[in-house]
């Protein structure tokens, strides 16, 4: 599967002031939300203040429903609130870094204040680098 996405970013998202990880610097990512992400050397393309949420939804492919996907920022939620929303709140989401995502009814399952990336990173395994992966946390980075 291609976990590259395009670089444009959601309406309203603000870059961060000051980013633990700056633009271009690079990080270890410690998280496993897609295969062979965790241990891989990050490029940071973009870091931006934000809320995360994580969410279970029906793909609107018809596929199974996915349960607790890291992440979706509060930018990507159809006529978001300016508020963050609660966990149990139902959206629709606009996030397009999944197939199925956009228009995607969901549930938001946890509810994190924080710094996102975008980065690029290749696979530990080898193979295609990923480019403007969407997103990783502040929290699922560490200093290379």
């Amino acid at each position: 599967m291609n976990h590259s996405t395009s670089s444009e970013l959601p309406s309203g998202l603000k870059e961060a002031e000051k980013p633990a990880f700056k633009v271009g610097s690079q990080a270890t990512i410690r998280a496993d939300h897609m295969a062979d992400m965790n241990g891989a050397t990050a490029t940071i393309g973009g870091a931006y203040t934000t809320t995360a949420y994580t969410v279970s939804y029906t793909p609107t492919t018809g596929e199974e429903k996915v349960n607790n996907h890291k992440w979706v920022i509060h930018e990507e939620i159809k006529d978001a609130d300016s508020e963050p929303y609660a966990p149990g709140t139902e959206v629709i989401l606009t996030a397009d870094h999944m197939k199925g995502m956009d228009g995607a009814k969901a549930t938001i399952d946890s509810v994190e204040p924080t710094t996102v990336y975008m980065v690029d990173y290749t696979p530990t395994t080898g193979g295609e680098p990923v480019k403007n992966h969407k997103w990783v946390t502040e929290n699922e980075l560490s200093a290379h």
